[in-house]
């Protein structure tokens, strides 16, 4: 296990993790940012399996929030109107009339205070950041801390852990892109998800959740045995055409399972499992991506990455009955995700 330090642009520090078996994780301490994870396909041969830009200085304007924690609130909040104990706190709106990500200026365009560690079987990094009461106009003097964990059997754990002095909205979450053919060298079309979810959450055409929870039974949403992304994508359907032709959808989690989502590409035979103690996913397939970013190994394109971003749901705070982003001041916000890599 090794972890090494890198002043990159004169002003922030990229970390290099690596295990016993040569597995790389690499991550700035602006935004969180994970650029890349090397990990070997079938054949040993070790290549990057996540979107990042070629250039560094690329990541102060991240539209696509690549590899980023992304918060206070991960998601969008309906007219970035936050309700809560009956009072109004208006968020920015930074896309359409809505809230997306903690805005502008969310964590993922913050400098994070950062604490390398190492053990015989583990390596990774604590980030702390304060967010200051009206932060992004939220309200509460928020305390996080993200911890990244790579440990010896090719697991990197991302653990979240807040708090408040008072009652604010908060659920966290990385909004890396996994493309497990290896260094791009294909679209996601052909990625073969299994996921422990039941139901989806219906979106509008501005991709607000209407509220209503649908059966994925009979639709190119039921992963439940399994199915190929280009089953659903550049589909007809109203839910695949709002989210220009992808997925873009919150999946509610069956708690029965351990592994909640397991990616499998057959060529490259990398096999990604998810394990998580969050409620629910939203699975993007990278619908908005243009072909005018330079990433690390060639050009963006629409369909070259697939985000798995467990977390709560912001449509909580306008319907019952979906998981709650609401975080009191006399509790811990507590969550943890494990990104599990193998090859078959």
């Amino acid at each position: 296990m090794k972890i090494e330090t890198k002043d990159v642009l004169n002003k922030w520090k990229l970390y290099t993790l690596t295990n016993q078996q040569g597995m790389k994780v690499r991550l700035l301490n602006y935004g969180g940012i994970i650029t890349e994870i090397v990990v070997p396909n079938k054949d040993g041969v070790m290549e990057n399996v996540v979107l990042g830009f070629k250039d560094y200085a690329d990541y102060e304007n991240n539209e696509n929030f690549f590899g980023a924690i992304t918060g206070r609130v991960a998601g969008r909040i309906q007219n970035a109107e936050l309700k809560l104990n009956g009072e109004l706190y208006p968020l920015e709106k930074n896309e359409n009339n809505h809230h997306l990500h903690g805005g502008s200026y969310g964590l993922y365009q913050v400098i994070w205070d950062t604490e390398p560690f190492q053990t015989d079987d583990t390596v990774g990094v604590k980030l702390s950041y304060h967010s200051p009461d009206g932060d992004g106009g939220y309200p509460g003097n928020v305390d996080i801390t993200v911890t990244y964990t790579l440990n010896s059997d090719n697991e990197f754990v991302i653990d979240y852990a807040a708090t408040t002095d008072k009652t604010t909205a908060l659920t966290l979450t990385n909004h890396s892109y996994f493309n497990l053919s290896g260094n791009l060298a294909e679209t996601i079309h052909n990625h073969h998800i299994t996921m422990a979810s039941s139901k989806f959450v219906e979106l509008d055409e501005e991709l607000i959740p209407t509220g209503k929870k649908l059966d994925v039974t009979g639709t190119t949403f039921d992963f439940q045995n399994g199915r190929k992304l280009s089953d659903g994508i550049g589909q007809l359907a109203t839910q695949h055409q709002v989210a220009e032709g992808g997925y873009d959808h919150y999946f509610i989690f069956d708690q029965n399972k351990e592994d909640k989502v397991i990616v499998e590409d057959e060529k490259s035979g990398r096999v990604l499992k998810v394990r998580s103690n969050q409620p629910g996913i939203v699975m993007y397939t990278g619908n908005g991506l243009t072909d005018d970013l330079e990433l690390l190994e060639g050009k963006s394109k629409q369909y070259l990455g697939v985000c798995l971003e467990t977390q709560s749901s912001p449509a909580s705070l306008h319907h019952d009955d979906f998981p709650s982003v609401v975080l009191e001041p006399n509790e811990k916000y507590e969550k943890q995700t494990t990104f599990s890599f193998s090859t078959k």
